[in-house]
């Protein structure tokens, strides 16, 4: 048992700060045996600590661990079961009772002895001590001696100087000190003082008796050494035992400060945090929401409740019936303020559209006396009304979902409505005016039925006619050109690829048809950007991703408890932004189709409007997307973009059809064609219509398509023409061709500029070879032969004497031509080229100065060959290359 001791107090209690006093080998009584130790510590430190300690020795390897500790103050009974026979069953009443049975007698009573020993010592404590031997408790020693000495040592050995040091009071002492107390008031609540009282009064007792025993010496000495023993022991221990009592007070006593400190800190916490003013309470329960006074009242209260809603409780805090208490109220007050707000906004949004929508009944009743007046209403003071309510709409966000989502429902529903009907009688007014102000497009509009499905009805109706409101459309479906003497004849012959005749698509139209489609976009643009942003501010739903923090709901028991993760998360699976988008495209759900319905409209009227579409469209898109890329706007004005852009398309397409299908007159000559005409027209009302256009890409990669078709059908048709010679064909077309972009100086067609230049020069040059063989046709012929000759290896001094080539037979070739009559071949020649050439090319004089050049190249070639194969002949022309000059300058001067 000592080495047991020895390693128990190495172990466990050294490092505690601790003495091992007693100890006790024991096992739970009436259990499966498990051996463990009962020790009986006390601390080191002051104020000392008594302990009764559960030690057992590990399962895991051989050695002890704490299991339980005791503090001894807490201890209110010791039972021995029997005082008159061996029996090493005892208990311990602690907070409950254990029952220990020991392995011996002798231990079981070495132990309580220590246990009486530490509280007589130690508490004063009144410990009961039931079924204990009083020979055990009060004579001490001879209970020792019956022990074997190995285990008394073991027991109650390890600081047996501190305990049998001790000598209890006798009853006579007990009593004076207690006299003495009572005549001192302060003898317990301040030891110091009443010590130095003792002390005082004790020196005048000493003395007395030192005045008795001077005399002797010795008895002066021992008198001596008994003041410094009583000094030393008796009053200095009573001092030490009250300051230990006295530090253990303090000690509870700032436990029991603190304890109270924290108390007060949670109490001060739960009342700040949890309690709401009765003002508040009373605006939650009968605020008035119209006045701004009440508004902001209820707002201020709806804030003060989410607060005290959403206050992180400590752990505990939950179990407290105010706590319950007060969540429940919280809870009852939110569903009665959500409610009322409820109900209060659904009246505020069915009363201010039904009155939108009488209003708007009343103008529309009188829509053909306003047509003038292209403009959608502004809701700006419905909004600017219904934003006083966004912080309690935000509120009610965080706190109620499901009424929070009611009321958007209800709100899409019946600006939807609203909406529908102002946007379908502003798109009236625009078809109005894209159509004209004929009699007949009056009548066709202004009587239209203000029910939805009658307009829809009507307004297929008018699109499926609308060649009545062109005029002469209806008779103009297919292209055909039939040739004629001038390019008027032609052009009017002609169908632009909108169905119109040339003379009604003058710029006027155009103009017009672009001011009204630009004001439609201006139109719809603030008052689409302003819903979105009341959308945004009034139901609090900002452009990027957001979890909806988890409310608090009632359970079957009647306390507050969380939502479910399950709902949670399903709060969080769609972003606020396409929440935005959703109940954008519920209200402005029409725009879309009203939208494409006026661009087929306007398509029909004229396919040129398709450019005028296609670049206000592309302009507002990436104004749109420039202010926010997500909007319902840029998102809305995108799709209608693809569809211009498929007309546009359609209409380039439709252009180069029309070019392969063209047939010419085999009677008439074919002059500039109609297609070169049109893409005449297309380029000029292009280039002013995509100046400084974000779209160019689209008509540069238009302009090569057309030109390409351009190029090659006006070679298919000179291929074809029979009037009119094929290098005339192609010199005027390219002419007019190049001369169209040079003026028009477009980029992108520097290429084909450079090439139609150039397929105009070489066909200019064509002609003009080919017609002036025929002035001189047999002297052409003569020289031709002698080249052969030449080419054929004879030598040019020799060719003279070749029968059909000598010089005899020169004489009588150039004889053929005089000067007459080579003006006059000259006149047969121009007049063929004037009826060759169109007159809205202006090429005559091109033509015939170039004819004057090649005839004078000619005439030189002639003298040269003459020069050369008939040297020293002497034979010349008939004329002169000044009378060439004056022939060419008459003629022209005489027609």
């Amino acid at each position: 048992m000592t080495a047991i001791k020895h390693a128990l107090q190495r172990d466990i209690f050294t490092p505690n700060d601790e003495r091992l006093l007693g100890i006790v080998n024991v096992c739970k009584a009436g259990k499966k045996k498990k051996n463990c130790f009962l020790c009986a510590t006390v601390t080191t430190e002051r104020p000392v600590q008594v302990k009764v300690v559960k030690v057992k020795k590990s399962d895991k390897g051989d050695f002890y661990k704490r299991q339980q500790t005791w503090e001894l103050r807490d201890l209110t009974e010791v039972d021995a079961k029997d005082a008159s026979k061996e029996n090493p069953e005892f208990d311990l009443h602690f907070e409950k009772v254990y029952r220990w049975l020991a392995s011996s007698t002798a231990e079981k009573n070495s132990f309580i002895s220590c246990i009486w020993k530490l509280n007589q010592r130690y508490l004063r404590k009144k410990v009961e001590f039931v079924n204990v031997s009083s020979q055990l408790l009060e004579e001490l020693p001879k209970a020792e001696e019956s022990v074997p000495s190995g285990e008394s040592q073991s027991v109650a050995g390890g600081d047996e100087d501190a305990l049998d040091e001790y000598q209890e009071l006798s009853t006579r002492e007990e009593q004076d000190i207690e006299g003495m107390m009572e005549m001192c008031e302060y003898a317990i609540s301040n030891a110091e003082a009443f010590a130095e009282k003792l002390f005082k009064e004790l020196q005048v007792l000493d003395g007395a008796n030192i005045q008795s025993i001077m005399a002797s010496e010795k008895q002066v000495n021992i008198l001596m050494q008994l003041l410094d023993e009583a000094l030393g022991e008796e009053m200095l221990q009573s001092v030490k035992e009250q300051m230990d009592q006295i530090s253990q007070s303090n000690r509870l006593i700032q436990i029991s400060n603190t304890n109270n400190g924290k108390l007060l800190d949670e109490i001060q916490f739960l009342v700040n945090y949890m309690d709401l003013s009765k003002g508040h309470i009373r605006a939650l329960q009968e605020g008035d929401l119209t006045s701004p006074k009440g508004i902001e009242a209820c707002i201020n209260a709806s804030e003060a409740l989410l607060q005290c809603m959403n206050v992180a409780l400590r752990p505990g805090h939950d179990k407290l019936m105010a706590v319950k208490q007060q969540q429940l109220l919280f809870a009852e007050l939110r569903d009665t303020f959500a409610r009322r707000l409820t109900n209060h906004l659904n009246n505020v949004f069915v009363h201010q559209v039904t009155i939108l929508l009488q209003h708007g009944h009343d103008q529309s009743s009188t829509l053909s006396q306003h047509t003038a007046e292209l403009t959608l209403p502004k809701h700006s003071p419905l909004h600017r009304d219904l934003l006083r309510y966004a912080k309690l709409m935000e509120w009610l966000k965080n706190t109620h979902r499901e009424k929070y989502e009611g009321l958007s429902r209800t709100y899409v529903d019946y600006m939807s409505r609203l909406y529908e009907r102002e946007i379908k009688d502003f798109f009236e007014v625009a078809k109005i005016k894209m159509a004209g102000t004929s009699k007949e497009a009056k009548g066709k509009f202004a009587t239209l039925p203000r029910k939805e499905s009658a307009l829809k009805q009507e307004t297929e109706s008018l699109h499926g006619s609308s060649g009545k409101l062109t005029g002469s459309t209806s008779s103009l479906n297919k292209l055909t050109v039939q040739g004629s003497n001038s390019r008027r004849s032609q052009s009017s012959s002609l169908l632009d690829m909108g169905n119109m005749s040339a003379s009604d698509l003058d710029v006027a139209d155009r103009t017009k048809f672009d001011k009204i489609f630009e004001q439609v976009l201006s139109e719809l643009e603030p008052l689409c950007l302003a819903e979105q942003d009341f959308i945004s501010k009034f139901f609090k739903l900002q452009q990027h991703q957001t979890v909806i923090p988890p409310l608090m709901e009632e359970s079957d028991g009647g306390t507050p408890s969380r939502i479910p993760p399950q709902a949670e998360h399903r709060h969080s699976l769609s972003s606020e932004k396409d929440m935005v988008r959703l109940m954008m495209n519920k209200i402005f759900q029409s725009i879309e189709t009203e939208l494409n319905s006026l661009i087929a409209l306007g398509d029909k009227i004229d396919s040129f409007h398709s450019l005028y579409m296609l670049v206000k469209m592309s302009h507002h898109v990436w104004t749109a997307e420039n202010v926010d890329p997500a909007s319902y706007l840029s998102t809305t004005l995108g799709n209608v973009l693809v569809t211009v852009k498929r007309n546009f398309d359609k209409c380039i397409s439709g252009q180069i059809r029309q070019m392969e299908e063209v047939k010419i007159s085999k009677k008439s000559k074919v002059g500039i064609l109609s297609f070169v005409t049109v893409f005449e027209e297309f380029a000029e009302l292009a280039e002013t219509i995509f100046r400084n256009a974000e779209r160019r890409g689209d008509l540069d990669k238009a302009y090569v398509k057309l030109i390409r078709a351009v190029f090659m059908n006006v070679e298919k048709v000179a291929s074809e023409s029979q009037k009119t010679p094929r290098d005339v064909v192609m010199m005027e077309n390219f002419h007019h061709i190049f001369s169209t972009l040079s003026r028009l100086k477009i980029s992108c067609l520097d290429a084909e500029r450079r090439e139609a230049k150039h397929k105009y020069t070489d066909h200019l040059q064509s002609y003009v070879i080919n017609s002036l063989g025929q002035p001189l046709e047999k002297l052409n012929h003569f020289f031709e032969g002698v080249e052969a000759r030449v080419a054929q290896g004879v030598r040019e001094e020799e060719v003279s004497y070749q029968l059909a080539f000598n010089k005899q037979e020169l004489r009588k070739v150039i004889k053929e031509y005089p000067g007459k009559e080579v003006k006059k071949g000259l006149d047969n020649l121009y007049k063929k080229v004037d009826k060759h050439l169109c007159e809205e090319e202006s090429l005559l004089q091109v033509v015939w100065h170039s004819m004057q050049d090649e005839f004078i190249r000619q005439y030189k070639h002639f003298e040269d060959l003459i020069g050369r194969c008939y040297p020293g002949s002497g034979i010349t022309m008939e004329f002169t290359i000044q009378d060439m000059l004056e022939y060419f300058s008459s003629i022209a001067q005489s027609h």
